[in-house]
This record gives structure tokens, sequence and C-alpha cells, in this order.
């Protein structure tokens, strides 16, 4: 199993980014998949997550109306964009992925807004 993040960076406050994480070694469609965060010196937290079934997404409450998760089942990959960023949204990416009993982790990929 392997989950791969790509497409962190720098940018500027305000910025976009857009993180994709391709997945292989699983049934992906199957899968209900997140983007969690980790800032340093803080606990990682959950992004966002969008279920296997029917593409329903929940989001943090921080994140809600800036960042979009979704998916493409043809590609085994998930996306999460970001907009308006925030130097606060500075941390490490991570996407994960579970399904039934079992989940994953990826390696992570750093997202750093300043100016």
């Amino acid at each position: 199993v392997q989950l791969v993040e790509s497409g962190g960076g720098l940018v500027q406050p305000g910025g976009s980014l857009r993180l994709s994480c391709a997945a292989s070694g699983f049934t992906f469609s199957t899968a209900a998949m997140s983007w969690y965060r980790q800032a340093p010196g803080k606990e990682r937290e959950l992004v966002a997550t969008i279920h296997s079934a029917g593409g329903i997404t929940n989001y943090a409450d921080s994140m809600k109306g800036r960042f979009t998760i979704s998916r493409d089942n043809a590609k085994n990959t998930v996306y999460l964009q970001m907009n308006s960023l925030k130097p606060e949204d500075t941390a490490v990416y991570y996407c994960y992925a579970r399904r039934s009993i079992y989940v994953y982790w990826g390696q992570g990929t750093q997202v750093t807004v300043s100016s």
C-alpha cells in the first residue's frame, strides 16, 4: 500500500495550493479518504474527509469555505484544494485512507504560508 502526496510548497498569504494523493495497493473506490495536518508543536488534526459512497464530505470548521476535498476514483487520487491560505495553515499535510479495519498514512507534504 502506498499513499504519495504532492503539491506542497511555499505560498504567500491569500494564495492557493492544490495537494494530490496518489493511492495504490488497495481498492481506492471503497476507501474513505482524508487529509490531516500537523503544525510544529501541535497535534495532528483532521482537515477534511470524503467518503467512498456518494462522495459525502466533511470539513473541520476552520477550513470550511476555504478548502475543498475531492476524489477521482479512475485515477486513485484524492485532492485538497486550498484557497485563501493563512500563515496558520502552515503544516505538514498527510493523506489518510480508511477501508474497513485498515488505515494507511502517506509520508506528508510540507505547506508553508509566508510572505
